[in-house]
């Protein structure tokens, strides 16, 4: 198996700095106004090292996505490692529509420009859903979320708010989404004290057993 060569630390910067510059543009929605070129004198770098880092618009586009997608699940993470369970998926959604509002045209442009790759697009979901998956699954296990109901429900929700940003109340309506699905996913008070119910029981039947015999 064969690994891409590290890049030097110049080639690196350069790289990043087209990515950084090509999310800027696509953000504004003017990617379609520009001739490809116009990438390297944006980022102040030559033609030839556009082209080497990335050789077709599309080699860019995808660039940026991974970079999206690697943003989003680094604060999946890094909100499971410093929050409560329950809070970090809450704070995670919630941030996903903070992102979706505040990047309407880079969700937009990457739509458009991804539309033709679905392998990366699935690539970019699959592991966003895995993030969320870890998020969900860790609020089963301390008991604040129910057990029934797995991250593709989530997931199906969040697509479904980004694919109606065209509706007029959109935010407040995606906030309102967001609400309904935690409250749909967490686990009564009740059913909460009821996790500890089965150990107590079979305590409860061990005494009585105890007492029967004696």
């Amino acid at each position: 198996m064969t690994t891409d060569k590290p890049l030097r630390a110049d080639a690196q910067r350069n790289r990043d700095i087209l990515i950084a510059k090509a999310r800027e543009v696509f953000d504004a929605g003017d990617f379609f106004d520009l001739r490809f070129d116009d990438f390297a004198q944006l980022a102040g770098v030559g033609t030839g090292t556009l082209y080497r880092h990335f050789p077709t618009r599309q080699a860019l586009a995808e660039a940026v996505y991974h970079g999206e997608v690697a943003t989003l699940c680094d604060r999946a993470r890094q909100l499971q490692a410093t929050l409560p369970a329950a809070e970090a998926l809450a704070t995670f959604l919630r941030g996903m529509v903070d992102h979706i509002h505040a990047h309407e045209g880079l969700a937009r442009t990457l739509a458009t420009l991804m539309a033709s790759s679905s392998g990366t697009m699935a690539e970019g979901s699959r592991a966003l859903e895995q993030a969320v998956t870890d998020l969900v699954a860790a609020a089963v296990q301390d008991g604040t979320v129910r057990d029934d109901v797995n991250a593709g429900a989530v997931m199906m929700a969040l697509h479904g708010i980004g694919a109606a940003h065209d509706r007029p109340n959109w935010r407040a309506e995606a906030d309102d989404v967001i609400t309904l699905m935690l409250d749909g996913l967490r686990r009564p008070p009740s059913a909460q004290a009821a996790i500890h119910t089965p150990s107590e029981r079979k305590s409860a039947r061990g005494a009585n057993s105890g007492t029967a015999s004696s």
